[in-house]
């Protein structure tokens, strides 16, 4: 309730601060009928007309500030014209003094802090009520000027707390920008990463499929079983090219600039190689491969193999002295890779993006597949992925 009442209020400032000046009028009130009657300044409906035309600028405070410094000023003519002590007017004035302090840059708000309490001061020295005669000119302008000061201080606070405030809200909008632009660059990076490499696998099947067509054409009629044999080769690599075709228009989306290079990039083949580097670097890694290898097409074989490569790069920088171990085991429709070590896993460090997670987030999501990463329970670092295997033949 208390949260829509202010959303309500913040939409409608008029509606507030007419509520505001309503507020005064019963305070003054209030104030008035707790004060001996001998010691009234008017009567009551007198007081009441006062109190509503002293509280009327209150209305314009945050619409029309200047003029409701004006208006407030305006109604010191009248009691110093009639002789009436202007006490009537201090929640009036505090009020304004508070808003331009609050609202306005440093030297508005000064300036308009001057022009309602020094009149006020001189209001006081000119008029005094006669039935305080024993408290002096000297008093009363010292407790308007206080009231002044302290309203005045008051708004600068909540202005400065305001500006902090809305200054952090900045900062963390700009931050919080910074690290969308840094992680949709990282993904877009290691996009461009993958088509690269799947550019040269669709490459190297279509440098193939023109070896073997340029092979059956001259074997056809000399050997018709061998160029069978090589017509279903090129038909499989057709339909696996096809497949990478796909997943590379998938993966640019809008653009990249895709290496020209034929060389295929490693796969399954290379694990072996990769642990035997990662030990020779200082770590060493256990191999274990469970199942038989089913036959991939050579996109999900670099997935693999990146997979292990990154983790591996990972448990090298980040585990300290500590050991790891790679097993890939191979189903009817999947294969698994699990990558783990015994170190302290990489430190949280939350202004720098995983490059590398969301290289093998993208890879493996553009099979299908599913990549669970994170600290393990006993200690140390566990990556695992499970990609689906596509059969080569339709």
């Amino acid at each position: 309730m208390g949260t829509e009442l202010r959303e309500w209020l913040h939409r409608r400032p008029l509606a507030g601060d007419v509520l505001l000046a309503v507020g005064l009028v019963l305070g003054e009130i209030v104030f008035t009928l707790l004060t001996p009657r001998e010691f009234w300044l008017q009567p009551l409906p007198a007081a009441l007309v006062w109190s509503l035309l002293c509280a009327a600028p209150v209305v314009l405070r945050r619409v029309a500030p200047w003029a409701a410094v004006l208006a407030a000023l305006a109604t010191l003519v009248l009691p110093v014209t009639l002789q009436v002590a202007p006490a009537t007017q201090s929640f009036t004035f505090v009020a304004l003094t508070y808003t331009m302090a609050a609202y306005r840059p440093v030297r508005p708000a000064l300036l308009a802090a001057v022009l309602l309490w020094v009149p006020v001061a001189v209001a006081n020295t000119l008029v005094q009520p006669e039935f305080l005669p024993q408290i002096g000119s000297a008093y009363l302008v010292a407790n308007n000027l206080l009231v002044g000061i302290v309203s005045f201080s008051v708004g600068r606070t909540v202005h400065a707390r305001r500006s902090s405030t809305q200054a952090l809200r900045e900062r963390a909008r700009v931050a919080e920008a910074n690290q969308r632009a840094l992680a949709e660059q990282a993904v877009a990076d290691e996009r461009r990463r993958i088509a690269r490499e799947l550019h040269d696998v669709v490459a190297h099947h279509v440098s193939v499929m023109g070896v073997l067509a340029t092979g059956v054409r001259r074997v056809l009629r000399r050997d018709p079983d061998a160029a069978d044999e090589a017509i279903g080769t090129i038909e499989e690599t057709s339909r696996a090219t096809l497949r990478e075709l796909r997943r590379l228009l998938d993966v640019l989306r809008t653009e990249a600039e895709p290496a020209a290079e034929l060389t295929p990039q490693p796969g399954l083949a290379g694990i072996e190689a990769l642990a035997e580097q990662v030990r020779e670097a200082g770590l060493p890694v256990t191999l274990t491969v469970a199942g038989t290898p089913g036959p991939l097409e050579e996109g999900e074989a670099l997935t693999v193999y990146r997979i292990v490569q990154e983790a591996l790069t990972n448990a090298l920088k980040h585990a300290g002295t500590a050991t790891a171990q790679v097993r890939v085991s191979f189903a009817d429709n999947a294969v698994e890779v699990e990558v783990t070590d015994t170190g302290r896993g990489p430190l949280p460090d939350t202004d720098r993006v995983g490059h590398g997670l969301v290289g093998m987030r993208e890879r493996v999501g553009l099979y299908g597949g599913v990549l669970r990463t994170g600290p393990r329970a006993g200690g140390g670092y566990r990556v695992y992925a499970r990609i689906p295997i596509e059969p080569l033949v339709e």
